[in-house]
């Protein structure tokens, strides 16, 4: 195997692409760790044979390296349905879409939507239909704001059992919230709450309901991770990154980022472009110019 850089892989979540001889795109991937996975098609294709004459088209490697693996998921979603490449099977990827809507009036609480449907709250979009059922039974385990109802027998039953009322439904919905707005205090404490959970199952021998409340940790993890790749709102905008004469640029249309291209660039070209790139993605964007410059120089 000739390296073709892959040692400057991160060993993070990210996406990586193989290009052949002539720059021509041949497969978009992701990973949870970019340099392992990257790394096994020279040495164990496992369950992907297929592949074999692909990898010995391979003569460049690149790859993005994202803040989360939700945000990897994403962004490999988003440059399939925008370009497929002849070695990927589909486009796109196999994760089902969803938003977690926050009821209110006689319906209080969370549920999964595949779309945003009406006026109420809506927080997402997240890729995996049951990590989003997972994490709202979390939620739910730890802010039962779905018996805060009035007019529902076993409801309010429940909500005795739990301690609480109509009257906490103001606290549970500002905590909720809170947690979906990636408040670190916010999610700190109820992760802290779901492990105390889990660990106290697990001490009497409960296994089963520990592993469900792992699996409920899990999915709230994915939830929370940073992403900046996939927006509710159809927001636009052009990221620009640069380092050692290579020029990295994401295209964000209608609230995904679809394209990714890099190229060679002095800085006085790539300047102006840096510069207007919006805060947000600007640490993505030099992170990754910088390792678009190490693949090409390795």
């Amino acid at each position: 195997m000739s390296d073709l850089g892959v040692r400057e892989l991160p060993t993070g979540p990210g996406v990586y692409r193989f290009r052949d001889a002539g720059g021509k795109v041949l497969y978009i991937g992701r990973a949870r760790n970019l340099r392992r996975r990257v790394r096994s098609y020279w040495l164990n294709l496992g369950d992907r044979p297929h592949l074999a004459r692909m990898v010995r088209r391979i003569a460049r490697v690149e790859g993005v390296w994202c803040d989360s693996e939700h945000e990897a998921a994403w962004l490999e979603r988003n440059l399939l349905e925008h370009s497929k490449p002849r070695w990927n099977r589909t486009e796109g990827g196999q994760e089902v879409v969803g938003y977690i809507r926050l009821g209110d009036g006689s319906r209080p609480g969370l549920r999964f939507e595949h779309t945003v449907q009406g006026s109420a709250p809506h927080f997402g979009p997240y890729l995996g239909g049951l990590r989003i059922r997972q994490a709202i039974s979390g939620l739910h385990r730890v802010l039962p704001l779905q018996y805060t109802v009035e007019g529902d027998g076993s409801a309010e039953e429940f909500g005795r059992i739990f301690g609480i009322g109509p009257g906490d439904r103001a606290a549970l919905t500002r905590t909720v919230i809170a947690v979906l707005e990636r408040d670190p205090a916010a999610v700190d404490a109820l992760r802290s709450a779901l492990v105390e959970r889990r660990d106290r199952a697990s001490g009497e021998l409960r296994y089963e309901f520990a592993a469900k409340v792992q699996g409920e940790l899990e999915a709230l993890d994915w939830i929370v991770a940073e992403q900046k790749v996939a927006w509710m709102e159809p927001r636009d905008a052009d990221v620009y990154g640069w380092a050692d004469g290579v020029l990295v640029r994401f295209e964000l249309r209608a609230g995904r980022m679809c394209t990714w291209t890099q190229r060679a660039a002095g800085e006085a070209t790539a300047r102006e472009r840096v510069a207007a790139t919006p805060e947000l993605w600007r640490t993505f964007a030099a992170r990754n110019a910088e390792l678009a410059a190490r693949l090409m120089t390795s």
